[in-house]
């Protein structure tokens, strides 16, 4: 593997909304340049085919009633 790129989910999308879903966090191992907020899961995918990078996607905690 030459990288690995971390990506979640956007928390404000709604269903059907036409709009790219997803949020790059984090690169490691590879010389990389972002140019956008929210990319499309394919667009991942055809960065990290082209990178041979792997993808990880972050899932955050469960929210914590009080």
């Amino acid at each position: 593997m030459s990288g690995v790129i971390f990506y979640r989910e956007r928390r404000k999308v709604a269903q059907g909304e036409k709009k790219p879903r997803y949020h790059l966090v984090a690169s490691s191992g590879a010389d990389l340049k972002i140019h956008a907020k929210h990319v499309r899961k394919s667009e991942l995918e055809q960065m990290a085919r082209k990178m041979d990078a792997e993808l990880v996607e972050l899932t955050g905690g469960e929210k914590q009633m009080k």
